[in-house]
This record gives structure tokens, sequence and C-alpha cells, in this order.
């Protein structure tokens, strides 16, 4: 089951925008601040902007599926969790377009095969660069990996700030948000998902 519909390849080409008028909605934008768009300091302000964006949201034409689809069965047996600590997080949240910054934390049970650890941190990437809420982004990257590696557990955390909160609004420039999605043997068993708790707490 999907958290939320996954925006296809289909919908994608259907609703396409082409980046010249993409750069004429941000000229509109710039004059509905107050700026003028023909002065020379901001003439390739929209054209750099589009460019950005598709970097900052590049995850609405990657497949997590396909990224997870090579994996490897020699690994003689290993039965336990891999955790990979760490992978940094950067995401934009859907109601401001404010970015979310933070790191998450992605751990695993294997059942037969395992895949290589740069594709945890590529998963994470794939679900961040779209417009997010950090709860859904947390199950997203949780229920990807269960489904892809048919792993007996997965666990993912993510503690990030929002600077639509930091920097607007209620304005708590130290606030972060953590969040926890636990799923099989991660879910079930206590001391399984303690001994995450403790790997990523140090």
């Amino acid at each position: 089951m999907k958290l939320v519909k996954d925006t296809d390849a289909k919908t994608l080409k259907a609703n396409k925008v082409s980046d010249q008028e993409a750069e004429e909605a941000f000229k509109t934008i710039l004059a509905w601040m107050g700026e003028d768009p023909s002065r020379e300091g901001l003439l390739e302000t929209p054209k750099r902007v589009v460019k950005a964006f598709k970097e900052y949201f590049g995850g609405y034409t990657q497949d997590a599926e396909q990224i997870l689809s090579k994996t490897f069965g020699d690994v003689e047996g290993y039965d336990d969790m891999v955790v990979e600590k760490n992978i940094s997080v950067t995401s934009h949240c859907e109601h401001h377009m404010a970015p979310i910054v933070g790191i998450a934390h992605v751990a695993y049970i294997p059942k037969e095969r395992v895949v290589g650890l740069s594709k945890l941190a590529r998963v994470v990437e794939v679900f961040s660069k779209r417009l997010q809420t950090q709860e859904r982004l947390t199950m997203q990257v949780a229920k990807a990996l269960m489904t892809s590696l048919d792993a007996k557990g997965v666990a993912v955390t993510i503690d990030a700030a929002h600077q639509c909160m930091t920097m607007r609004g209620i304005k708590k420039e130290k606030a972060t948000t953590v969040t926890n999605y636990f799923l099989g043997q991660f879910k079930e068993d206590l001391n399984i998902q303690n001994r995450y708790l403790n790997y990523i707490s140090k």
C-alpha cells in the first residue's frame, strides 16, 4: 500500500510545463515582490532558478525501486541489521516550499540478499527531492526498502530543521523535528528496535 500516489511518468508528461513558461512565472513573482525583472542583476535569475529547481526536485523523475533492484547474495549468511547513519537530507516542505535540512538514519535486516550501501542514501535522496512532509518522507523511505529488498525489517529516523518555522512564523531557530518509522522485526521486537535506537544515538 502506498502512502500517497507517486507521480508517474505519464502524469509528469501530461503536466509538462516548458522551461520558458517556468521562467516567465518566476519573472512574475519577482515583479510581485516589488523587483524589476529587467534590471541587470535579475536578467538571468529566472533561468538560474529553473535550473536550481530541477536539482531540488529531481526526485519526481527517479524510481526508488529501480535503484534498489541490484542486490548481492554472497554475504555468507549475514542476517543481522545493517545500519547507515547520518545521511544528509535536504528537502522542501509542501506547505511553504521552504527547505528542510537534517539527517537520516536507515536500517534493515536482510532476508537473503543485501543492497549496496550507497543505494540506501540514494533512496533517501529520491524521496527528499520532492515536496514533502517529514512524516511522509520517513514512511516512503521505509516502505520502499521493505518492499524492494523483501527485508525482515526496516527502520528509518529523520531529524531535521524546517525553515518554515525557523525563518518565518513562530521563528524558533533551534527547533528540530524527529520522526521514526518501523516495519517488520523493528516494529514487532522491542529489543531489536532498542538496539537500533542505541546505535543511532552514539
